[in-house]
């Protein structure tokens, strides 16, 4: 009994009758096999932190805490801001009430809680 026929031998068949690849291509792939293995080769501080940037769920909350860090900054900065914008608010408010009131008092009058 003769073994069943393959369909993957009809697809052989015909990429033997292809033309050959250009040059340039067999070139680029080996290349790019030899940038490969050199990456695998490195060691160090780089290549740690390559690899570890080459995993995307790190990459991912990388990226995560940088966003949160630099929300949690501008409202740090929002915070000082509004506080600095709030004793301007004050030493006005006091100038208005008493225009003859020196400045170190409106000082130690924004500066008492």
């Amino acid at each position: 009994m003769p073994p069943p026929s393959d369909p993957l031998d009809s697809l052989l068949d015909r990429w033997k009758d292809s033309p050959e690849p250009p040059l340039h291509l067999t070139t680029e792939v080996w290349r790019r096999i030899a940038v490969i293995d050199n990456r695998a080769e490195r060691t160090g501080l780089l290549a740690r932190v390559e690899a570890a940037f080459l995993r995307p769920s790190f990459a991912i909350t990388f990226v995560a805490a940088c966003m949160l860090l630099g929300l949690f900054l501008a409202e740090v900065r929002l915070a000082r801001l509004h506080e600095e914008r709030g004793a301007q608010i004050a030493q006005s408010y006091l100038r208005l009430i008493d225009p003859l009131m020196g400045k170190s008092a409106i000082k130690v009058a924004s500066n008492q809680p």
